[in-house]
């Protein structure tokens, strides 16, 4: 058998090897599609209910939509109070652990979003190890405050 004759066979078995090789390589060179707005998002959060079950209302009036960002020190608390309107919460860092009273208490942590109990006392308190930041973004309305203070639930 001469040289060429013991090379043809080699080369019908490693043929489509090599095809499957340069294709894969090619592939990885073509252009990636262009982002959509779609797939640039990260879900957090949807929702028609806050955290206790209470559906969700627009308040009346002229909307106002407003944000903050909330920073808890380890230990610290938001006191007793409550919101009229939708709040939206994002947990930007640290664990927040919220006291609902006779509902119980709720623990967040960093990236995780919530929509807040409309008219109901609660208490947060950050109980992580670093300060607890969070986005809170106010759904409401001219003339309506975003929260009020209230007095601790009886126990």
């Amino acid at each position: 058998m001469t040289g060429r004759a013991r090379f043809f066979p080699r080369l019908a078995l490693f043929g489509p090897l090599w095809a499957g090789l340069c294709a894969s390589a090619l592939a990885q060179l073509a252009p990636s599609p262009a982002p959509t707005y779609q797939n640039l998002l990260t879900p957090v959060l949807t929702a028609t209910e806050t955290i206790l079950g209470q559906p969700i209302a627009y308040p009346a009036g002229t909307p106002l939509i407003s944000s903050a960002i909330v920073t808890i020190p380890p230990g610290g608390e938001t006191g007793w109070h409550e919101h009229s309107i939708p709040l939206y919460a994002y947990i930007l860092e640290g664990e927040l652990t919220v006291d609902y009273g006779a509902e119980g208490t709720r623990v967040y942590r960093a990236g995780e979003g919530v929509m807040e109990a409309i008219d109901w006392p609660h208490n947060g308190t950050s109980t992580g190890t670093i300060p607890v930041r969070i986005l809170a973004v106010y759904i409401g309305a001219e003339s309506i405050p975003t929260a009020e203070a209230v007095p601790a639930p009886a126990r």
